[in-house]
């Protein structure tokens, strides 16, 4: 049966492979992305946000059956708080009432390996408690190396927030499965600068070893991301699904268990 799929990041890298796939198998996709996309808007100010589920809905007629959250950006900036963390949550959240509709709600996100490198906690910590100007503001007064955290602080916050969420009457309670994925290196504009110089690559492998067939493209993440919002998927709940090639075999080793 064709459903209806909010997909944010469409324009490119895994948001865009998602949406082609699901337009493949015959749903309809309302893509949302800065440019090139059925609704266009820009999830790191609440202004866009709002927009974003103001258009959707529009465009949705009021009903989705999935929400798939992909965008998001890897900079060394306050910039990654405000689009990996608060417009991620705001994309779930914002967009949480148009799945009451539908027989077979979903909802899935990006998340990344990179939840497991070094991150801030206290920033962590405001980003849990919604305090985006606090986090912006501690974000801001870090050094050099504070900034390369902040990718992974953001990813960190958002596995904890969909750990304590998944489970919860909301979600859960309300027959919603919501899960993430954790992807290793993604062959995607986000990413062509590193695996492009002798550099970038030897800083990947000691970040993110992949032994398991290198680097892949965003087609292989589609495919998981597709199967996690789709009626199949009946019971997972709360999970980060890592799919890196073995980085987190490596990294985690026996911590998983």
């Amino acid at each position: 049966m064709a459903r209806t799929y909010a997909v944010t990041g469409a324009a490119s890298g895994i948001g865009q492979a998602t949406a082609e796939q699901l337009r493949a198998e015959g749903h309809e996709v309302i893509g949302v992305d800065l440019h090139g996309a059925d609704v266009v808007a820009d999830l790191s100010t609440p202004e866009g946000r709002t927009a974003m589920v103001r258009s959707v809905k529009e465009l949705s007629e009021g009903t989705i059956d999935a929400i798939v959250a992909v965008a998001g950006v890897s900079v060394a900036s306050p910039l990654a708080l405000s689009v990996n963390y608060f417009g991620m949550i705001a994309t779930l959240e914002g967009l949480y009432p148009l799945l009451a509709a539908s027989d077979a709600p979903r909802a899935v996100a990006v998340s990344s390996m990179a939840s497991f490198q070094p991150a801030n906690d206290e920033i962590v910590e405001l980003c849990l408690a919604g305090d985006e100007e606090a986090a912006l503001a501690a974000a801001a007064k870090l050094d050099e190396s504070g900034m390369q955290a902040l990718y992974a602080t953001s990813k960190k916050a958002f596995n904890i927030w969909l750990r304590r969420n998944a489970a919860t009457e909301d979600w859960a309670g309300a027959g919603v499965p919501l899960n993430a994925i954790g992807p290793g290196v993604v062959l995607t504009p986000m990413t062509y600068d590193l695996v492009g110089s002798e550099q970038g690559r030897e800083i990947l492998a000691q970040a993110v070893p992949m032994p398991l067939n290198g680097y892949m493209r965003a087609e292989a993440c589609a495919e998981l991301l597709v199967f996690l919002s789709s009626e199949a998927n009946t019971h997972l709940c709360g999970q980060i699904v890592f799919i890196d090639g073995g980085s987190d075999a490596l990294i985690r080793g026996e911590l998983a268990w």
